[in-house]
């Protein structure tokens, strides 16, 4: 399919673009509330704030796209204001929300980071804005419904999917051919594959590993049917089963963790490791370091449901009318098909609507392996529910599996389920 230009429905642009550094600029006395009508065209200067974390070129690309937006949109204004990191920017949110006056028109954020937010009544529900009859979403080209779910705090539509991305499963193609292994298309093939590379290497190269210790432990869990939450138990059966088919292949020799590379895409490169699974937005860090060693090739991870995770864009309840309305035309420009196009090439990110992702367009793009198999990595997403303390939670498996991996000389069973207390503190907090 080929896409549409952008037709920019609302309010045409131009407007000086500045990198700001405090919030939002209107009215910093007292916040802004208002009758709760919708405003559909913006008829003065408006100015919207937004707090990010993108940077190289992935802010390169979030400046164009503003920049792009105000020719579009002259009453609007858009100030980028970088917050260096997501540890930063989830800090600067936290420290700001005592302050509403100071908080921006719109944030990126997961939603794990806004629960308290949401239960102060301190966010804008989109859902109205999404559908106005006259600056609503576009109806031909929608949001992929489990990203729009993945960015609801209590069934509630706080947020639009931003950078969105997923895992999948990155291999070296020569060494695979070597070794006469194919592509694992099931956690237990992946666990074979692993053994041969490891084996007829000489126990020279290490078969596979995962980036993200709690992801791989979450998506494991609802692969098995169950669902993470406070009810989790980390010895149950299933808890156990998902645990140690990891540190079975660590203790055994043919699985790794990244450990204190961070990453696997750098022991990959080195050829140390065969295959990893890890997030789409590193490829361009494995095409780099690859280039010129070896053919590298990617697939969808081996199970079925996989985990949707990346930011999304928040407003807050401070913003007056017409800053919540030029916020969100700013996102919903974010989310339209030329945009999300741009972004994906050019950072990696995969497109938030599947009319992008089937495109001729984003099929065809010459830096990427992805796109060719997108749409079969991300038929089944979810998301880790956004309850009060998820995210640390969430969080806290990421300990208690590398301490788990790397203590397999121990005993496990025991190291397992003397780490319920730790994940009920994170819960409990």
């Amino acid at each position: 399919m080929k896409l549409k230009k952008l037709s920019t429905a609302v309010l045409a642009a131009a407007a000086v673009f500045v990198l700001g550094a405090c919030g939002n600029s209107n009215d910093k006395g007292t916040t802004k509330k208002d009758d709760g009508k919708i405003v559909t065209e913006i008829k003065d200067d408006t100015t919207i704030t937004f707090w990010h974390a993108m940077n190289g070129a992935q802010e390169e690309e979030l400046t164009k796209i503003a920049k792009d937006f105000m020719k579009e949109n002259p009453k609007i204004k858009v100030e980028l204001q970088n917050q260096s990191s997501y540890p930063d920017l989830q800090a600067k949110i936290n420290s700001t929300l005592p302050s509403p006056k100071d908080l921006p028109t719109i944030t990126q954020a997961y939603p794990g980071w806004l629960w308290n937010a949401s239960q102060d009544e301190m966010l804008v529900d989109l859902q109205p804005y999404m559908d106005d009859k006259t600056i609503g979403m576009d109806k031909e080209n929608p949001i992929k419904p489990a990203l729009l779910e993945g960015a609801q705090i209590d069934g509630v539509q706080y947020g639009v999917p931003f950078n969105k991305s997923t895992e999948m499963l990155f291999y070296n193609k020569d060494m695979l051919d070597k070794y006469g292994v194919e592509v694992p298309k099931t956690m237990e093939e992946l666990k074979e594959a692993s053994k041969t590379i490891y084996e007829k290497s000489d126990k020279k190269v290490v078969g596979a590993g995962f980036d993200s210790l709690n992801n791989y432990y979450v998506i494991g869990m609802k692969n098995k049917g169950e669902e993470f939450g406070k009810d989790t138990k980390i010895d149950s059966k299933a808890s156990k089963e998902v645990i140690n088919f990891y540190a079975d292949g660590v203790k055994d020799g043919y699985f790794r963790i990244a450990g204190s590379d961070k990453y696997l895409s750098g022991p990959f490169a080195n050829e140390q490791v065969a295959m990893f699974i890890g997030s789409i937005a590193g490829e361009s860090f494995v095409a780099k370091d690859t280039e010129g060693k070896f053919v590298y090739d990617v697939a969808p991870r081996p199970e079925e449901i996989n985990l949707q995770q990346g930011t999304d864009v928040y407003m807050f309840d401070s913003a007056s009318a017409e800053e919540r309305t030029a916020g969100y035309l700013f996102m919903k420009y974010l989310a339209s098909p030329d945009v999300q196009l741009d972004w994906a090439i050019t950072t990696g990110y995969m497109p938030i609507l599947d009319s992008v992702i089937t495109s001729t367009e984003y099929q065809e793009a010459k830096n990427t392996k992805i796109p060719a198999y997108l749409e079969a990595a991300t038929k089944e997403l979810f998301t880790v529910p956004v309850v009060e303390n998820s995210d640390s939670a969430y969080n806290e498996v990421r300990s208690i599996m590398e301490n788990v991996l790397s203590n397999t000389d121990k005993d496990t069973d025991k190291i397992i389920k003397d780490s319920q207390a730790q994940l009920d503190d994170a819960w409990n907090q």
